[in-house]
């Protein structure tokens, strides 16, 4: 998409197909009238223009237009005879429960399906042989769940045999299966639709992106971002306050994002008090001229307090290399925020008589229930999975192109994690905040 339009997001780089294929896989003709009342259809024709490949490895942009997600006229399934499914997986993201329960109201109460089964804890919920983990999701099971944070079914990491999850799939009935994740879950998402198409089956998945870190293609705001921040803002403002209260006061404040620094870097540009921000997307140094401990130094010595924020997976250049991974798959993180408390002590011992206050705010964002803002776009997100399933629609994810609805192919989405572009005006606007200097990199 647009740079300009949305600052901050280098362009994805789908394993740079020759002809790049927007198309979204249908399940077959729709040919039942959409029993939706007083409804603005959408016809498969109409399309949102997205640039990509933004200058990468010599490229020229190209444009490309992907579907516009919306009711359409006619539709694949027959809702009396149609049974949903839902299931959450990966880490926490505020706005899970709303998705959840916008995606009930609207299959329920737009098209009357039969049944909407919620999985429970994940693609692991799929896996008993003869007694999928579910859940019945009426619309009275689900009215009030948007009032909490985190997600009513629970949730899991880690790989199941998408040949499984489709053996269950066909069990319970389900013709359609929506599924809240990020890349990994997309991932999931993606081999699960090709067992599916192997076996010539008329099951569609439809994926909404959710990750806190904001680190998917092709979304330029996941659900929960916004609330994200305004919590990091809170912890950021305690830090601020903390190290104005005594003399060189230093706080220092850890955020998620893993690969991606858009919530250190969003909360640092709309507090204003953060001096030094530190991201996955930046290799830094912390000694020598340019270095982080230096420049931090100066600050101390200019203005007598100073703040930090650090995304969680900064700094990894700096650490030892564990050759682990997760449950997800993802590697496991250096303690980068314990290296930066060690050095900022022993660079100041002799120098500064400094006090360093470290607050790490990370279960508390991702668990909290979602704001107004962030309320309504989960509601426009579980209303436009649903649209896109019940009219047969399957292997995508939906999502927002310049405000407009779209439809996005899960080869697209699954390419590669989106990180902020440091050549971009948003990271320039965040380095003109802070008043720090690019740091010197390795």
């Amino acid at each position: 998409m647009h740079e300009s339009e949305h600052p901050g997001q280098t362009s994805p780089d789908p394993a740079d197909p020759a002809d790049l294929d927007t198309r979204i896989p249908t399940l077959g003709p729709a040919k039942i009238p959409n029993p939706r009342k007083n409804s603005l259809f959408v016809d498969d024709e109409q399309g949102v223009s997205v640039n990509i490949l933004r200058t990468v490895h010599g490229k020229a942009p190209r444009t490309a237009v992907m579907e516009q997600a919306g009711p359409r006229s006619h539709i694949y399934f027959d809702p009396p005879k149609t049974k949903c499914a839902v299931v959450t997986c990966g880490g926490l993201c505020p706005g899970i429960n709303d998705v959840i329960r916008s995606i009930v109201m609207e299959a329920h109460h737009g098209y009357k399906v039969s049944s909407v089964l919620g999985v429970r804890y994940g693609l692991a919920g799929f896996i008993p042989k003869n007694d999928p983990d579910v859940v019945d999701l009426t619309p009275s099971y689900v009215a009030d769940i948007h009032e909490f944070g985190g997600t009513v079914l629970g949730t899991s990491r880690g790989p199941q045999d998408p040949q499984d999850v489709v053996d269950a799939l066909e069990r319970l009935n389900v013709g359609v299966l929506f599924m809240l994740g990020g890349v990994g879950t997309m991932r999931a998402a993606r081999a699960i639709h090709e067992v599916i198409a192997r076996r010539s089956l008329r099951i569609a998945i439809v994926c909404i992106p959710k990750t806190v870190d904001n680190d998917i293609h092709y979304v330029s705001r996941t659900f929960g971002f916004d609330t994200a921040v305004e919590k990091a803002i809170e912890a950021i403002r305690c830090a601020h306050i903390e190290a104005l209260g005594v003399p060189y006061g230093i706080g220092v404040v850890k955020l998620m994002g893993r690969e991606s620094g858009f919530i250190a870097a969003a909360a640092a540009l709309s507090i204003k008090e953060v001096n030094f921000v530190l991201v996955p997307e930046q290799a830094f140094v912390l000694d020598g001229p340019g270095g982080f401990l230096p420049e931090l130094e100066s600050r101390l010595r200019r203005r007598g307090h100073a703040v930090v924020a650090v995304a969680e997976g900064a700094g990894q250049h700096l650490l030892p290399q564990s050759g682990l991974t997760d449950a997800s798959g993802n590697t496991v993180l250096g303690d980068i925020c314990g290296l930066l408390l060690s050095r900022i002590k022993s660079h100041f011992k002799d120098v500064l008589p400094v006090t360093v206050k470290y607050i790490d705010p990370s279960y508390i964002i991702r668990s909290v229930p979602a704001g107004a803002a962030d309320r309504a776009h989960c509601n426009m997100l579980g209303a436009m999975a649903v649209h896109a399933g019940m009219a047969g629609k399957t292997g995508l994810m939906v999502s927002p192109l310049h405000e407009v609805p779209a439809h996005i192919p899960l080869p697209l989405v699954t390419a590669g994690r989106r990180q902020m572009d440091l050549q971009s005006s948003f990271w320039q606007q965040v380095m003109d905040s802070t008043g720090q200097s690019q740091p010197k990199s390795c």
